[in-house]
């Protein structure tokens, strides 16, 4: 039985938003409104068992047009390339409106379903249970996207990824005979689906089918309160050498006496936005658990390690960097509630294009590449306008504790996760902004063929590839990546033939793609 509404129908496989529903446009692009699609149609599905049969009639139906034919999933909508919404794509199935947060006593694990977002974890979960899960900042971002990419944010460094509290996902799947099924699979070794339950710890979104729900067991306890500060250095008063500084006293202080999370400063998180010149200040953003014993006067030894032989002082952020809006009044450490954090610092707006990249840096930033972020950031015309930053997030410490065969996420061993940023208002063109951010990336890695190459590549260990949660389609292409690494050695080192064993068991017909989706194992 079936309601059928303006453009849509309502029925066993949940809301199906046709063209000419006044919904229908807003579901047909993504957080970042470079990437749109025209499918036939989205599904809003609300419950396992409307995937379930969503998927089933998506994949059992005919497909008109073959240059069509995708199916995609969305929970948050944040994908930085066109994974979801792009013109090949025929369906996207949306679990937006799945976004239950409850204590579930059979798993006795916290289950959050895939369509909750950031936003909701610190509204249900925190003001529930007073439990955290140290994830992202970004209040809209999609547990469903961030968590199998092995998502981490501000009390990462204190409590790990979100991956390693990760107990059990239900993920609907497509066998060889096109029947969809849903499944539980646990990280128990005696499982027999524990190998869906660890693609999921890292192995990235959109790969083996659709998850539903994600089962948490023994989640932290969230701060009450936190120390938080946001400041920066004016580029007025820049030099290369106070430029240089700077980078070499962050990186210097995650890679030494920041490193450990047992150590002083394990508990403490802190963002460098190395931003272009044309905006007023390079920021630092930083945060510690204010419970932590003498947790300001290490807060306080941090921003003194950073002033160390700076040339300039720190002033009031008064303008937004990169996905940050401005945070003024916070240039001394201030005392916040914990659920206050998400609304301070979630994104601007989304009306820009983006491009991202990243990298993983297991020593500090070396010579070379800060000199090719000086040159961009710095040197260009300074009539130029760039709304571009760098951002150099700390790592490590409570991250590192965990075995790279632990979960799919390889680099377990890096102090500092960078990621490049340049955005543009929609409707202009980008291709200016495009070649800006490759020309820069590129030189940065110049050494290794343009891309920050894993650990150990022609026996170099600095970098440690990149984040498959920030994915970038140009390590697909040999005129940005000449190190003759494949972009799923970047992403996933050597885990990558597990994960595509996975694949063919999971997703045989290779349902679940885009540009850079595993590929199913062939047969030997």
């Amino acid at each position: 039985m079936s309601e059928e509404t303006a453009g849509a129908v309502v029925d066993e496989g949940g809301i199906k938003i046709m063209p000419g529903d006044r919904r229908f446009a807003a579901l047909c692009r993504g957080f970042n409104p470079r990437w749109r699609a025209d499918p036939e149609y989205v599904r809003l599905v609300r419950t396992g068992e409307e995937v379930r049969v969503a998927l089933q009639q998506a994949v059992t139906e005919p497909s008109p047009d073959d240059r069509r034919d995708r199916i995609t999933v969305r929970s948050g909508g944040h994908c930085y390339e066109d994974f979801v919404c792009s013109e090949d794509v025929r369906v996207i199935i949306d679990v937006s409106l799945m976004d239950e947060i409850y204590a579930d006593p059979d798993m006795k694990a916290i289950c959050v379903e895939a369509g909750a977002t950031n936003g909701d974890l610190r509204k249900d979960l925190f003001l529930r249970t007073g439990r955290v899960l140290p994830g992202g900042s970004c209040p809209s971002v999609g547990v469903g996207g961030h968590v199998p990419v092995g998502g981490f944010g501000l009390l990462s460094r204190q409590f790990g990824l979100t991956v390693d509290y990760l107990y059990a996902v239900e993920v609907a799947v497509v066998d060889k005979d096109r029947n969809v099924r849903l499944v539980v699979a646990t990280r128990n070794k005696k499982d027999p689906n524990r190998d869906l339950w660890w693609a999921h710890t890292g192995g990235g979104g959109g790969n083996f089918g659709i998850v539903t729900r994600f089962w948490f067991r023994d989640l932290p306890q969230a701060p009450e309160r936190v120390l938080l500060t946001a400041s920066g250095w004016n580029w007025s008063e820049m030099n290369k050498a106070s430029f240089t500084q700077i980078i070499n006293n962050f990186g210097d202080f995650f890679a030494t006496t920041g490193k450990s999370a047992q150590g002083r400063y394990g508990p403490l998180f802190a963002i460098l936005l190395l931003t272009h010149r044309s905006q007023d200040k390079i920021g630092l953003i930083a945060q510690i658990d204010a419970s932590v014993p003498q947790a300001r006067d290490r807060l306080e030894e941090f921003l003194a390690a950073m002033d160390d032989k700076a040339a300039a002082g720190r002033e009031p952020l008064t303008e937004a960097y990169g996905e940050y809006p401005a945070l003024t009044s916070l240039d001394t450490p201030t005392m916040l509630p914990w659920n206050t954090v998400e609304r301070l610092l979630g994104p601007v707006d989304n009306l820009r294009c983006g491009k991202h990249k990243s990298a993983y840096m297991r020593k500090p930033l070396p010579v070379h590449q800060i000199d090719a972020l000086w040159n961009a950031l710095a040197l260009e015309d300074p009539d130029t306008k760039r709304d571009a930053v760098v951002q150099i997030d700390s790592y490590g410490a409570a991250i590192n504790t965990k075995k790279p065969a632990d979960t799919a996420v390889i680099q377990r061993d890096s102090v500092l996760k960078l990621q490049h940023q340049i955005y543009w208002p929609a409707g202009q063109n980008g291709e200016d902004h495009l070649r800006w951010i490759r020309t820069l990336y590129q030189k940065m890695y110049a050494p290794t063929g343009g891309v920050p190459v894993p650990n150990g590549h022609k026996n170099q260990h600095i970098t440690d590839g990149c984040y498959i949660g920030y994915p970038d389609v140009d390590l697909n292409d040999r005129k940005w990546n000449t190190s003759r690494v494949p972009w799923t050695r970047l992403y996933y080192g050597n885990h990558y033939d597990e994960l595509k064993k996975i694949k063919k068991r999971w997703d045989p017909l290779n349902i679940f793609r885009h540009k850079q989706s595993i590929a199913p194992r062939r047969k030997t």
